[in-house]
């Protein structure tokens, strides 16, 4: 089972993080992210196994037709793709290849060694690199952001004749994004009895969704937010918000609603016909507005589980089966449109919605609000309240940044050289190692054979090399080969085209061989 969303909790014997595989001896138990945690990480035996991407169904898919896809999404006048969706997909079937290179991990006491394959980094189609990602941001902000406080998940989505907007104007998404926070600002402002003052700030980190749950467009936004509001002056006053009734909920909903549909008709999106007219629908005129998610501040680890939840990706490799060649199927856990909860795709189909979900470059994924904000004066020192005493400091439990091997592995002399380096811009890297220590209490650079440590010995990228030590070990020496672009079966052409075909006889195949349909009595 290729787990993409991975949870802190029970676990099972065998688990897989980013395409890679671990087997336990015996089933790991729950422990907090602490020092004693990595001690029994550290202490635990297990087996580890190189991800083989090519195996998967998504891989085969997209080498099978990326070819066929890109030459029928051009247009008339010769424009293709946009060149980072195109990317994307191309590094995509690079990612976890050994073909391409790989770092070598090796154990100095019995030369027991492995091979880590390179990744791809990618944002918008690779599992793995979006697991990975997930991961390391939800584990940065449990660590290094969000204080020990008691927070809230806030859910906001826009009725479906907005939603164009927000999906193709970035303007837009950031004004919708503006007036939800401080509208949610200002009803815990109101709610707080002893925080009346009107510079006082609330914390939060916005994630932004453009996906729903059968892999459509749907934009709608994800914050965290500390449930209280902060006083402007140091030292750092937190005034925690007693629980919303109904009324101040709907206050909330109702002043969102209004300003949005305001700032939209103001901007020439919107008639100041239809904003009345949306104005006075019922049931909140398609505003879905949802914060029924709370977490103590103690439960470290449910906060993990939320912020990973608001920073999953948008494809779960687990929910891809196929069917035939040209049919598979997507499902998922909730309904989606129409209230299905499965999808049949073309392959063709599945790489057309993928693209159209690949986030743009330079672009972010989630945003910080309040006294959470890069420049806020507070930050420093409200950021400061995350940090638990019995956390193992960053440099033992080998936080680095890496270059090349996949997912982050360790350089050999990368700790030595940690001092360097500011303790503001470690503290939001994780390596591979760590981040597979955190969830599964296991640190896959320990041997399997002997126990002990395994280090970085090599990083291989030439091609003669790479054939060698492949053939050396029965691997294959060559890339999968992407497949040539093809025509696409008769049953997906468009209805025009479908009809000019059978009726036009020139479309028609010409016979193979020449015969005699004359009669003979």
């Amino acid at each position: 089972m290729n787990v993409v969303y991975p949870v802190v909790g029970l676990l099972d014997r065998q688990h897989k993080l980013y395409g890679h595989t671990v087997i336990y001896p015996d089933p790991p138990i729950r422990m907090p992210v602490s020092a004693a945690a990595v001690a029994c990480a550290a202490s635990r035996t297990a087996t580890y196994r190189r991800r083989q991407p090519e195996r998967t169904v998504l891989y085969r898919t997209v080498q099978s037709h990326l070819a066929t896809w890109l030459e029928l999404a051009q247009d008339e006048s010769g424009r293709s793709v946009p060149a980072h969706v195109e990317r994307e997909f191309h590094r995509y079937l690079e990612c976890g290849i050994l073909a391409h290179g790989f770092a070598r991990a090796r154990c100095a006491g019995c030369g027991h060694d492995f091979l880590v394959a390179y990744s791809c980094k990618g944002r918008g189609v690779c599992p793995s690199c979006n697991t990975r990602r997930m991961v390391e941001t939800a584990a940065h902000l449990a660590d290094h952001v969000i204080p020990r406080l008691p927070v809230r998940q806030w859910v906001l989505s826009v009725p479906k004749r907005l939603r164009y907007y927000l999906q193709a104007e970035p303007t837009v998404q950031n004004l919708t994004l503006h007036i939800f926070l401080s509208a949610v600002e200002q009803g815990l402002r109101a709610a707080c009895p002893v925080a009346q003052d009107s510079k006082t700030r609330i914390g939060a980190v916005a994630f932004i969704h453009r996906f729903g749950a059968l892999l459509n467009p749907h934009v709608h936004f994800h914050c965290v937010v500390v449930d209280g509001v902060f006083e402007a002056d140091l030292p750092v006053r937190f005034h925690e918000t007693p629980a919303l009734n109904a009324e101040q909920f709907a206050a909330i909903q109702s002043n969102v609603r209004r300003r949005l549909l305001r700032a939209l008709s103001r901007r020439g999106l919107l008639e100041p016909e239809a904003a009345e007219e949306m104005a006075a629908w019922e049931h909140g005129g398609g505003f879905s507005l949802d914060a029924g998610v709370r977490i103590e501040a103690e439960d470290r680890s449910g906060l993990e589980r939320l912020l990973r939840y608001c920073a999953r990706p948008v494809f779960a490799l687990e929910r891809l089966r196929q069917i035939d060649p040209e049919h598979l199927v997507y499902e998922s856990i909730k309904p989606g449109p129409g209230g299905s909860i499965s999808l049949l795709l073309t392959p063709l189909e599945l790489i057309e919605r993928l693209a159209a979900l690949i986030p743009p470059p330079r672009r972010h994924r989630h945003r910080y609000y309040g006294v959470l904000a890069p420049n806020a004066p507070l930050r420093a020192a409200v950021t400061a309240l995350a940090v638990a005493k019995d956390v193992v400091p960053l440099a033992s439990a080998m936080t680095e940044a890496v270059s090349a091997p996949e997912s982050g592995a360790t350089v050999p002399n990368a700790l030595d050289e940690e001092a360097e380096e500011p303790a503001l811009r470690r503290a939001a890297r994780y390596v591979w190692a760590l981040l597979l220590a955190r969830i599964y209490e296991v640190l896959p650079l320990r041997c399997p054979k002997c126990g002990g440590d395994m280090r970085i010995i090599a990083v291989i990228n030439e091609g003669p090399v790479i054939r060698e030590i492949l053939g050396h070990l029965g691997e294959p020496i060559s890339a999968p080969r992407l497949a040539p672009a093809r025509g696409p079966p008769l049953w997906e052409l468009p209805v025009d085209d479908q009809a000019e075909r059978e009726t036009d006889p020139p479309a028609q195949p010409a016979p193979d061989y020449e015969f005699d349909q004359r009669v003979a009595w």
